[in-house]
């Protein structure tokens, strides 16, 4: 299943309950589990960040729920991006070169279009 590391800078709000409240982060990650994703390791940190979360989540589509039902609660601020394995990296990067299945843009679909530029 996909990596993600996910940033966490609380608001004022948010450490006001997180002080008051430190189980609050363990509720946060039965919720985070409810909306599909897995919290795997989660560090609280100083500096710029609070926190520095490694998640699991089945396609980016989840993580961003994920991450815009957080930060939508005016507690915590995020920034959540994929993370790959080195070992696949390596991979990736000693394998032969696998060109793209297409070589011009892909057609966007009409329904796409209408909801898009509509």
């Amino acid at each position: 299943m996909p990596i993600y590391i996910m940033f966490s800078k609380l608001t004022n709000e948010g450490r006001a309950t997180i002080k008051n409240h430190a189980e609050r982060i363990k509720e946060v990650d039965k919720e985070i589990e409810n909306m599909g994703a897995k919290v795997l390791v989660q560090y609280a940190t100083l500096g710029f960040y609070d926190f520095i979360n490694i998640l699991e989540a089945p396609n980016n589509e989840t993580i961003a729920r994920v991450s815009i039902e957080l930060g939508s609660r005016g507690t915590v601020q995020i920034v959540t991006m994929p993370a790959i394995p080195i070992f696949e990296f390596i991979e990736k990067m000693e394998g032969p070169y696998i060109p793209p299945i297409y070589s011009k843009q892909p057609e966007i679909p009409k329904e796409y279009e209408d909801k898009m530029f509509g």
